[in-house]
């Protein structure tokens, strides 16, 4: 008997919780309409997961323009947990209408038209603890605009103009804050050693090029060359005829004497 009442009384509990839980999965109606238009944009819309019904909505990837104007679409959408708009044509003015994402935890604005003005928007999301602003026009005059966003944990500022003393200071008001892309401490100036002069290198003197003396061999050729050549015969002296062979010297004729008469 004791176990049949319990039985009855969990059946009862039941019941009366199955309609309230049907009401829950009921879709609705503006959400739904929302998530076509943003669709029909060229964005996309998912859920975390399957136990989490938590959206994450992104325009970076459309094949369409996207202004300011395409930011109606999100109004009816109260989950949205990641919004990305990286490289699309969104400006500070256009960040106004966030505001009624209050769920609003991750913020990609990268390559976008945001500058200083758009950030006192963000001032409207509590839950923010990841937002992206590489590429933008924001300087430190703007940074302090975020100085109420406590759950902020990490804040890209690439390629911007924040200077390291701004972020620096904008972590001390946020705890646990990372500021990631500030530009390098600078190194602390060395002392400028004074250039000693450099001592001239003496070229060495060139050497005269000697000619090389000719091998032992060349000369015993050469003195073997001069051996073969015959010495050349002295003249030979004509040979002076004999005494017998010589001419007979003519001897003067005497006159002749003259005969007497």
């Amino acid at each position: 008997m004791r176990y049949f009442s319990v039985a009855l009384i969990v059946a009862i509990s039941l019941s009366l919780l199955s309609p309230a839980t049907a009401e829950d999965k009921k879709p609705d109606p503006a959400a739904e309409q929302a998530k076509s238009k943003i669709r029909a944009a060229g964005g996309s819309v998912l859920e975390l997961a399957q136990n989490d019904d938590r959206l994450e909505v992104a325009f970076h990837l459309s094949d369409q323009k996207i202004t300011d104007d395409t930011l109606k679409t999100l109004a009816g959408l109260i989950k949205v947990s990641t919004l990305n708009l990286r490289g699309t044509e969104i400006t500070s003015a256009g960040l106004a209408q966030l505001k009624d994402l209050k769920g609003l935890t991750h913020l990609h604005l990268e390559k976008t038209k945001v500058n200083d003005a758009g950030l006192k928007y963000l001032q409207e999301l509590p839950n923010l603890e990841y937002l992206n602003l590489y590429g933008t026009e924001i300087t430190d005059a703007g940074l302090p605009q975020l100085g109420q966003l406590k759950k902020l944990k990490r804040l890209y500022v690439w390629e911007t103009k924040v200077t390291r003393p701004a972020g620096l200071a904008l972590e001390k008001q946020i705890a646990g804050l990372e500021v990631i892309g500030m530009p390098e401490e600078p190194k602390p100036a060395e002392a400028v050693k004074p250039e000693l002069p450099k001592p001239v290198e003496k070229k060495p003197a060139e050497k005269k090029e000697e000619k090389p003396a000719p091998k032992p061999a060349e000369k015993k050729e050469e003195k073997k060359a001069e051996e073969k050549k015959p010495a050349e015969k002295p003249a030979e002296k004509k040979a002076e005829p004999k005494a017998s062979e010589k001419a007979p010297e003519k001897t003067p004729e005497k006159p002749a004497e003259k005969k007497e008469k």
